[in-house]
């Protein structure tokens, strides 16, 4: 969608760069509030989310805790890829079995495992739940265990066949998440195993996901068909094996990460995604030219990830000499994507009036790491240092960050390259301890709210389609800060610069 507005307002720059400070956007009339405004987009192609805001793929930002939260949220998180194959895979499966509808892959026993076995496997898997369908050699459902069963079993040593519930209550194949609803309560059981005709196990619905889905006063949760919550995960140029092994977990989008997106490796790769996964939807990331969008779209990219250089870990532009400030980067990016894929603003918000300028220049959702990575949530090393809390912090393109991991020297195009000559293009450090993403989600959902109502633009959609842009000044820019004050208390929503 070309926003005539905008467009002229670009058009007065044809070879200037400008990003968040340079420009703000100019109120209109409103005859609604804030509150009455609707925050969904698109992530993909085929993929919608409730609220336009991403996780990033950086192992100091998303594994499956903060996917969940995001998810639960309306958003997503893309689990990062400095992990192996299978522990990545792993992070996505927390999330999509965090809430299930119908458990299709449900994790089962055999009758003749043990207790101590079962514990076991528990601990080693970290399973947060108690409930295992019993099965034989043939995958026919022979019993269940529940919580119930081993809380009340003292002998380690039992045979799961002695201790589990014989005869359980079943449904067929095909039963709906309504009719299994029914069954559950009528019964007053938590778990209700799906077999077909010949007692084969199908899968199983769980009495509080099935409440967590049919009695939600959350609508917001970006679910799948079959009500899992989202995720997505990052892979390299190269990474065939790791796709093959989340495609396993039922992963929503693969996300092609990389710091140059417009090359032969990320075309070839998203080729073979498509041919081999065409149901999968890819997001092909990070460039900032045209040319480059243009390249993905017909390589079959479904999204398009924007920015080369603007995230506050991030040395590119200075190491490299290359990248282009985000606004402008956004909007030309956007104009060639057309309405054909979205594009993903990804990198360099600081404050939440920088997520409806991204918006406003024609991103359908933004991906932060900063923003998010001082939460609880986030991975990173909690630290306490002068009496404060702070939470560690690393561009995947830091110099530790490569030493350590794979991923993030294959993301710079340094996998081979040995620890003493690599070229970092990040940085490390640490963020302020923020609390529960919740909370630091909260300001930014309610300051996009805000610049909606003041925009007089009921949806995302209608602030790409009619937002205006006025160019700032130095002085413009530091008369938008308080000024003449001195702040004694912070506010949950602004950080000064110098801190």
């Amino acid at each position: 969608m070309i926003n005539s507005n905008i467009d002229e307002f670009m058009k007065q720059f044809p070879h200037t760069g400008l990003t968040f400070d340079d420009v703000t956007l100019v109120t209109q009339y409103s005859n609604f509030l804030p509150s009455e405004t609707n925050l969904a987009t698109r992530l993909t192609r085929n993929i919608n989310m409730n609220i336009p805001f991403i996780s990033a793929a950086m192992d100091t930002v998303t594994e499956s805790e903060m996917a969940i939260a995001m998810a639960l949220m309306g958003g997503i998180g893309i689990i990062h890829k400095n992990l192996s194959p299978y522990d990545q895979r792993t992070q996505v499966k927390r999330v999509k079995y965090y809430l299930n509808g119908f458990l299709r892959k449900a994790r089962t026993m055999s009758s003749n495992q043990t207790v101590q076995e079962l514990h076991d496997i528990k601990m080693e898997k970290k399973f947060k739940f108690s409930s295992f369908p019993i099965i034989d050699d043939n995958r026919r459902l022979l019993g269940i265990i529940t919580s119930r069963e081993l809380k009340y079993c003292d002998n380690m040593d039992a045979r799961l066949g002695d201790i589990m519930i014989k005869n359980p209550v079943t449904a067929r194949s095909g039963t709906t998440i309504e009719e299994a609803y029914k069954i559950l309560r009528d019964n007053r059981i938590s778990i209700l195993p799906i077999i077909d005709d010949d007692g084969v196990f199908q899968g199983m619905y769980c009495y509080n996901d099935v409440c967590e889905i049919l009695q939600s006063t959350h609508p917001d949760y970006n679910t799948d068909e079959e009500h899992r919550l989202r995720c997505g995960a990052a892979v390299g140029p190269k990474d065939y094996e790791r796709i093959e092994c989340l495609m396993e977990s039922i992963c929503d989008a693969i996300v092609v990460d990389t710091a140059h997106g417009h090359s032969k490796g990320v075309i070839e790769i998203i080729q073979w995604i498509k041919t081999k996964y065409p149901d999968v939807d890819v997001i092909a990331g990070n460039v900032a030219n045209p040319d480059a969008v243009h390249d993905l779209i017909k390589a079959g990219a479904d999204a398009i990830k924007v920015g080369v250089g603007p995230g506050s870990i991030c040395t590119t532009r200075v190491v490299a000499g290359v990248g282009v400030p985000q606004i402008t980067a956004v909007y030309q990016c956007s104009c060639a994507a057309k309405e054909e894929v979205p594009v993903i603003a990804d990198g360099g918000i600081r404050y939440t009036g920088d997520v409806p300028k991204s918006l406003a220049a024609g991103a359908s959702s933004v991906m932060m790491g900063g923003a998010l990575a001082g939460t609880e949530q986030s991975p990173g090393e909690k630290i306490l240092y002068k009496g404060r809390r702070y939470v560690s912090y690393r561009g995947m393109g830091s110099l530790e960050a490569m030493k350590e991991r794979l991923g993030s020297r294959e993301r710079y195009a340094q996998a081979d390259v040995p620890p003493e000559k690599l070229v970092p293009e990040g940085v490390e450090g640490m963020v302020p301890y923020a609390g529960d993403v919740l909370d630091v989600m909260k300001q930014f959902i309610g300051g996009l709210r805000n610049s909606l109502g003041y925009n007089g633009c009921r949806t995302i959609e209608d602030l790409r389609r009619k937002a205006k842009f006025m160019r700032v000044t130095m002085a413009g820019y530091k008369e938008s800060h308080p000024h003449d004050i001195t702040i004694v208390k912070d506010a949950p929503n602004y950080r000064i610069e110098h801190e």
